[in-house]
């Protein structure tokens, strides 16, 4: 890097930040799960609301969450590989198996509960089609936000190869394979002459 070039690659976050977005998310799924249910259960306009409103702001902190931890993720991808797999579902070696066990229960528990309360109350109160309950649908998207916040500033992942390397490497195994083919290839028509004398 020169001395006129500003390092935009994030800083690496520390254990608390981490524990605190763990904690985060584990706190907006029981907040979520709670009013959806009362929601469901006394299905009063009050509850709905209140329910409604969870929902929406979880969705808002999943979409921010979202957006910043894929905008620290394509900085970090210049140096090294970082996939969709590891920063959302937080799979691979490089995240600890309490936090991807933590993280994708709570991801689990929020797409039961809104699909359990949305089909529950499938139907509003005066019985016309579609309750406000629907809105729970979006929170899932607080899990893979935080998931992809998380990720992108506390897993690990493997060091970026030289673009050299890789065209050099994709060449040699397309020689390969082309070297494959025209061996087959040409015993296959050896054979296929020898049959006919």
């Amino acid at each position: 890097m020169s001395m006129g070039e500003v390092d935009r690659t994030p800083e690496r976050g520390s254990q608390q930040q981490g524990e605190l977005i763990v904690r985060v998310n584990v706190i907006g799924t029981v907040i979520f799960v709670v009013t959806a249910v009362v929601a469901a259960a006394v299905f009063t306009t009050a509850a709905q609301w209140v329910g409604a409103t969870t929902a929406m702001a979880l969705f808002a902190v999943g979409v921010f969450g979202f957006l910043w931890g894929f905008w620290n993720a394509v900085q970090r991808s210049r140096d090294e590989e970082v996939s969709v797999t590891q920063l959302y579902m937080l799979l691979g070696a490089g995240t600890p198996k309490e936090v991807r066990r933590t993280m994708l229960l709570m991801l689990g528990i929020q797409v039961v509960a809104a699909f359990g309360t949305a089909v529950w109350r499938i139907d509003g109160p005066d019985g016309s089609p579609g309750s406000s309950l629907a809105v729970g649908l979006l929170v899932p998207m607080f899990g893979l936000g935080l998931n992809g916040l998380w990720a992108a500033y506390h897993a690990e992942f493997g060091k970026r190869m030289d673009p050299e390397a890789v065209a050099a490497r994709t060449e040699t195994e397309h020689e390969r394979v082309d070297s494959d083919v025209d061996v087959s290839t040409s015993t296959i028509s050896i054979d296929q002459n020898e049959a006919h004398g």
